[in-house]
């Protein structure tokens, strides 16, 4: 979904995203694109697989850059986390340990307010195949798990940074509801209006011999009338349903159906009893 901004100012703060023995560049490259859509900007690897730089980790990343340039790169996880105060662990599975278990809601408000009290955290992501071991969950200070379905509950490292990139972010917001832009404001239309719609369309289904038989037109009408009385349009919208109906009923009127039509819109067939 295309919306980059290079004028706005870059949000670059907030926890460190470790990937430990990290296999893959893509998906290394997807976790930094995950990170800077949300604000965050500080990534450390362990021991990635293939090394680093990597070339398709610069390449998935998506401008990214800022976050790949300045990764860090460990041997070990202990050393990656040596300058950090509180650390989080993600798993999937149960541990057997007594580290608090937290929701990513939760793990995100700490860490935003440990991050307001001015100290450095972190949060620990696993390998792609099978994440993180017992001993170095045992490194961190609390586990967060994400609620997902039981039956399927591995997720891609990148999606996995990307949530809790989502909740750090949102930790942040004194407004959960905004949002980055709205719909173009319209006036609504008046009754006036409306009243005009509902008037050129009787007539020129009239014209057209819809209201068939002439004994249901008034039922038929206040039918119409309810249908277009659901929702409450604005005037551009009266002004666009009453040109394509100023449209169809140019085209029509040369042409009036002898039978009308049915409610579901198909031609009703003539009656010719009488002239025989």
């Amino acid at each position: 979904m295309a919306g980059t901004n290079s004028e706005r100012q870059l949000l670059a703060e907030g926890p460190a995203i470790i990937l430990v023995e990290p296999q893959m560049g893509e998906n290394i490259g997807m976790v930094a694109r995950a990170m800077a859509n949300f604000g965050l900007a500080e990534l450390r690897l362990v021991n990635p697989r293939d090394g680093w730089p990597n070339e398709k980790a610069q390449a998935t990343a998506s401008k990214a850059d800022h976050v790949i340039e300045a990764t860090k790169v460990y041997d070990t996880l202990e050393q990656a986390i040596a300058d950090l105060n509180f650390v989080y662990a993600t798993t999937a599975r149960s541990r057997d340990n007594y580290k608090p278990v937290r929701s990513p809601v939760f793990a995100a408000q700490t860490l935003r307010t440990r991050f307001r009290a001015g100290e450095a955290t972190g949060i620990l992501f696993g390998r792609e195949r099978w994440g993180l071991t017992n001993e170095e969950v045992a490194l961190a200070d609390e586990i967060v798990t994400f609620p997902v379905n039981p039956a399927f509950a591995s997720l891609n490292i990148a999606q996995a940074v990307l949530l809790m990139s989502y909740e750090w972010m949102k930790s942040g917001m004194e407004d959960l509801e905004a949002v980055p832009f709205q719909a173009l404001d319209q006036r609504p239309s008046t009754k006036e209006q409306l009243f005009g719609l509902f008037d050129q369309l009787e007539e020129a289904l009239d014209s057209r011999n819809y209201f068939h038989p002439p004994s249901k037109k008034p039922k038929m009408v206040d039918n119409l009338r309810a249908v277009l009385s659901r929702r409450a349009f604005t005037e551009q919208e009266i002004s666009v349903l009453r040109g394509v109906v100023s449209s169809l009923d140019r085209f029509s009127r040369n042409s009036p159906r002898k039978g009308g039509f049915t409610r579901s819109g198909k031609e009703a067939p003539t009656d010719d009893s009488a002239d025989q």
